[in-house]
Parts: C-alpha cells; structure tokens; sequence
C-alpha cells in the first residue's frame, strides 16, 4: 500500500467518527502515529481539496464539503440545504434558470446546492471556483468582516482587469465591494456571454450564504432582469425566515 494514502484515509475516517465536532490538530496526529509537522502537511493538503475543513487553529477540523459529495451525503450545512431546497426549486420553476446557493470555502466559492432549469441552452457553473468571477463569490466577499476580507485580499489579490474590469488598486477594490455590501445584489458578465445575479442570504443579521442565478445574455431582457431579481429577493428572505427560526 501507498503509505500517504493510507495516512490520509486514516485521518479521514478519525475526524469523521467525531461528526460536526472539530478535532485538533495534535490529537489527529496522535491518533494517526505521525509526528506533528508530517500530520499538519497531510492535513493541509485535504482541507486545500476540501476534504477537511479547518474550523480555527484552536479547535481544529471537520470534513469538508468533497467529502461528503464522495457519497452525494446533504449533510455538509445539512440545515441550510434544507432550509433553501423547496425554495429554490420554486424559484426555478417561475424564472427557468439555473439556481445556486454558494459559501466560501479555503479562497474558493463552493456551491452547496444547485437546482438546473429544463432550458435547452443551460449554464453550467463549476462546484468550486475563484471568488472574483463569480457574482456569489463578490457578495459573499463583500459582507465578510474587515479582518477576514483583508486576509483573503493578501491571500488571493487583485483581480486581472479581463476579470474585473477598473479594479486597479485595492481601494478600487474596497470602494466596489462596499458598493456591493450597500445594493445587496451583484451582476457579472463573464466572456462566455453569461451573466450571474447574486443576493446574500442572512441568517439573524450575518450573511452565510449567497443565493445566485446564471443565465445567457441572450435571455437577459430588461422585462426578465426585474422579474428574477423581485423573485430572488423573495426566496432569500423565506431563507432567512427558516434560518432564524432554527434553534430560537
């Protein structure tokens, strides 16, 4: 057997047998026989892939949300899943468009549920993807606190200009972030022709997630652009009305 593999599995099953209960980093590596530093690079090489997620350096990791998309398991953010589904399948039965629900994950944008339309020509949009592309990954970027979002900045920088156009420096950037924050509603175009619609999700005043829709250019008249944002707004405040009576 590959030993790093076998390493990695192991690791795996050990913080899968503690559920949503993040486990530290020194008792992975006790329990898996490695030394520290060997444990911390394997470790860091399945939360890079999303297999584990780390929750802080203090308490540790959960899986990740491919882990859970190895076995099509819902129960990565089970109860956000649950809260949006009926809701957005409503949706996408009035708008016929593709529909996404979205969080960031390690400097990515990761998709947590996503319901198609029956369009002949339909958009596809990657489970995990760059934030600055995407209209999820910008509103989802913009409500961050100013701690995390001047990490992710240094972490991942500016965009190039073909992907965001006039954001030169990093008060370009801010400047239209806040702008984002200010609206509660970004719209991309990309060079495909596709244009993504996103409005964030708030549970009890703190936005978790993004509620996103991607359609063809083509389809994007003025008449349809007011009726999906009317109607995206609608499904996004159902969201918040389930998510706040969670655990109240």
């Amino acid at each position: 057997m590959i030993q790093v593999i076998e390493r990695a599995i192991d690791i795996l099953e050990f913080v899968a047998k503690h559920g949503n209960k993040p486990v530290q980093l020194i008792k992975i590596a006790e329990n898996s026989g490695l030394s520290q530093p060997t444990c911390a690079n394997i470790v860091k090489t399945l939360a890079a892939k999303n297999y584990l997620e780390n929750i802080s350096r203090k308490e540790g990791y959960i899986l990740g949300i491919n882990a859970f998309r190895l076995t099509d398991n819902g129960s990565y953010n089970q109860s956000l899943v649950a809260a949006s589904t009926d809701l957005m399948e409503e949706l996408v039965n009035k708008i016929n468009e593709t529909c996404i629900l979205a969080v960031l994950k390690n400097n990515k944008r990761i998709v947590l549920n996503e319901v198609q339309a029956n369009n002949d020509l339909q958009v596809k949009t990657k489970v995990e993807a760059d934030i600055y592309p995407t209209a999820s990954g910008r509103i989802l970027m913009s409500f961050l606190p100013d701690k995390e979002l001047n990490q992710l900045i240094q972490s991942i920088g500016l965009p190039e200009p073909s992907i965001w156009a006039g954001i030169k420096s990093e008060t370009n950037l801010l400047n239209a972030l806040k702008k984002i924050r200010t609206d509660q509603m970004v719209q991309t175009l990309n060079p495909n022709h596709i244009v993504g619609l996103a409005i964030p999700v708030f549970k009890k005043g703190q936005v978790i997630a993004a509620l996103s829709v991607y359609l063809p250019k083509s389809r994007f008249v003025p008449a349809h652009k007011e009726n999906i944002f009317k109607l995206m707004n609608r499904t996004a405040n159902k969201i918040k009305e389930r998510l706040d009576k969670q655990n109240s």
